[in-house]
């Protein structure tokens, strides 16, 4: 009888076929498909009388893969646990060898990328499980849980049912309801610019100059009098070039990229969110189909940090020599420094292999992929070329005791900007040729035009610029940045809108509850603070029981205090029930407002509220309510649904204004 094969078990289902190729069937490699242990649904899960002790159970969806991997596991001496090389992979390796693993010989492996020499030396050179990294992830989990099973019983109290608060995301939501009351409060201030257009003679361009100084100082106008006085003013100056400024500039190429600015560069430059793009990534990693091999094309993709392996660099340094000439190599690699916080194990987001041209392997991908793997390409390789320089000109202009100022810049050496995407925006400035003007030449003045302008309120976060401040504020880490960001969208906290965030009403209304009573939860550098205490748990340095217990003591005041002074509120609204007669109230639940029977549960008659306009539809009487998709977005349909499938995005414009 042959001896049973050693059993693998990874992640996702996608990798078995990639890796079970690159192992050469040597092996049994199977899935366990996420996570199959975790603290139960039903109950707080975690004894916190006891050090915080875990109840961890099987999950009942995912019980049969259970199954399946102890019949898989049954008669093999040996195991290799190949999960995802992060603290969540760790914890779910960890958590399934106490079931499956008693007896035999368990090996973790792990790797950055699934290529055949990445897997091949992570088989070779096995290590076993970092409790230090399980602890850490372990201390993350029963944190959230704290939270979430602790405070989300007063939302219901005081809010309505079915509602809950993330740990994590509570702030980021904050972060959102306080830009939006910024925009609300805000009051434009009106400005006015001046610009010249001057011209020198026997020369045919229109040279377009800025007003920068009166009497050398910045200046403010503030209203179209002063403008105008401004204007007067300079109708009887002399113009003449005051002074000519030249130099070379250099533009230095950017790290590869790390999850959070992936996801900033995907949202501007391909207009993807960001769930979007951890999926196309996730897709990447895991392996495409290529001729008659499976291929990992990038990276591991949760990182925040611009490590780069030596093999790697040695491979793009071959690759920018060999394609794009000496002139685009550096003397020596450019090296990037990571946060103090990031997992310096992990490496930066890069192709898997650099001379898998994208252009060449596109047939192989799908569009988007494709779009996503260029933009980690190009990143990647314009990492290690050398810098782009411009040539800037600066022409100051004066006119009296009022300085007038035109610049432009001209590409002297494209450098790592020969990579440019096709559908990259124009980054540089448009090149101006001031190589006529010279110090003391005089100008005739062709026209002096004002521009009326007003102060604008700070923009509402995008895709983007959420993800950069929760980076930067410290909020979360790159496995999470998607999952809070979908979280407060489908709790409807949040509403979307061609990939920028406004709070809803609902979400304000948590938002102003939690930070009332929860001043330690929803504080930013509070919640920065545990994120780099919960990296001090996977360093050995800090004991996550301690960290647990620091936190609940304060957390546990406030929640008592909380307990005490929330009362249970109800919003009657002036009409009856129609099934009991009972008075109804407003209540909120994930999909926004509706009227609800206050005798719930005993009755449950609920309906939406109504705008007040009539269905557009011929032969309806049905009104229009507010309702919201699966994906966050609001929408507008009649309140006879189904017998009327009425639908729009937004109410008729003459009945709404009306």
């Amino acid at each position: 009888m042959a001896k049973p094969k050693p059993l693998v078990i990874v992640e996702s289902p996608t990798k078995v076929k990639t890796i079970n190729k690159i192992l050469a069937n040597k092996y049994k490699v199977v899935s366990s498909m996420g996570h199959l242990i975790d603290l139960p649904k039903s109950s707080l899960g975690v004894d916190i009388e006891h050090d915080f002790e875990p109840k961890l159970i099987i999950m009942r969806s995912k019980q049969k893969y259970l199954t399946q991997l102890k019949k898989d596991a049954k008669n093999r001496k040996e195991i290799y646990v190949a999960t995802d090389p992060d603290r969540e992979g760790e914890a779910i390796g960890w958590n399934l060898m106490n079931q499956i693993g008693d007896g035999k010989k368990v090996y973790r492996v792990t790797f950055q990328e699934i290529t055949k020499d990445a897997v091949q030396r992570a088989f070779q050179n096995p290590r076993d499980f970092d409790v230090k990294l399980v602890n850490a992830q372990l201390a993350r989990r029963i944190l959230d849980r704290i939270v979430g099973y602790k405070i989300s019983p007063l939302l219901w109290k005081k809010v309505g049912s079915r509602l809950s608060a993330g740990r994590v995301q509570s702030v980021a939501l904050r972060l959102i309801v306080e830009r939006e009351r910024e925009i609300e409060q805000f009051i434009p201030q009106e400005y006015w610019q001046i610009h010249a257009d001057v011209q020198k003679e026997g020369f045919p361009d229109i040279l377009k100059a800025n007003l920068e100084k009166i009497d050398n100082e910045k200046f403010e106008l503030k209203s179209e009098q002063e403008a105008k006085q401004v204007i007067i003013d300079l109708e009887n100056e002399r113009f003449s070039v005051s002074n000519v400024i030249q130099k070379e500039v250099n533009r230095n190429p950017t790290p590869p990229y790390i999850t959070s600015t992936m996801q900033q560069d995907a949202f501007y430059k391909l207009g993807f969110n960001a769930n979007k793009t951890m999926q196309i990534a996730q897709e990447l990693y895991e392996g495409i189909e290529m001729q008659d091999e499976t291929v990992g094309l990038i990276t591991y993709m949760r990182t925040d940090s611009v490590n780069i392996s030596q093999e790697a660099l040695e491979m793009v340094r071959k690759f920018i020599h060999r394609t794009y000439g000496e002139k685009y190599l550096p003397e020596t690699p450019n090296k990037y420094k990571s946060k103090k916080s990031a997992q310096q194990a992990h490496e930066a987001i890069r192709p898997a292999n650099v001379f898998k041209r994208p252009e060449e392997i596109r047939k192989y991908l799908k569009e988007d992929q494709y779009k996503l793997y260029e933009l980690i390409w190009r990143r990647f390789v314009g990492s290690q070329m050398t810098p782009a320089v411009f040539l800037q000109k600066r022409i100051e202009i004066q006119a009296g005791k009022y300085l007038f100022s035109a610049a432009g810049s001209v590409i002297v050496f494209d450098g790592f900007l020969c990579l440019k995407m096709d559908n990259q925006s124009q980054e540089d400035e448009v090149p101006i040729d001031l190589s006529h003007f010279a110090k003391d030449d005089l100008l005739k003045l062709l026209g002096i035009n004002p521009s009326q302008h007003f102060t604008k309120p700070p923009p509402r976060y995008s895709e983007a610029t959420l993800v950069k401040a929760l980076e930067e504020d410290g909020i979360g880490r790159p496995s999470t940045y998607a999952s809070i960001i979908s979280t407060l969208v489908y709790r409807n906290y949040v509403i979307r809108d061609r990939g920028y965030f406004s709070a809803t009403e609902l979400g304000m209304t948590i938002c102003d509850l939690l930070v009332e009573y929860f001043a330690q939860v929803m504080d930013i550098g509070f919640t920065a603070q545990m994120e780099e205490n919960l990296d001090l748990v996977e360093e050995g340095e800090l004991d996550y029981v301690k960290l647990l217990r620091d936190f609940y003591v304060p957390f546990n005041k406030e929640l008592a205090y909380a307990m005490e002074k929330i009362k249970k509120t109800h919003n009657y609204v002036d009409q009856k029930c129609p099934d009991c007669g009972r008075q109804m109230v407003i209540k909120w639940g994930r999909r926004g407002k509706f009227l609800s029977c206050s005798g719930f549960p005993k009755c449950k008659y609920a309906q939406a509220i109504s705008s007040g306009i009539d269905c557009p539809q011929e032969g309806c009487d049905g009104k229009l309510v507010e309702r919201r998709s699966r994906g966050g977005k609001t929408f507008y349909g009649c309140s006879k649904f189904p017998d009327c499938t009425f639908t729009c995005s937004e109410l008729p414009k003459s009945e709404k204004d009306a």
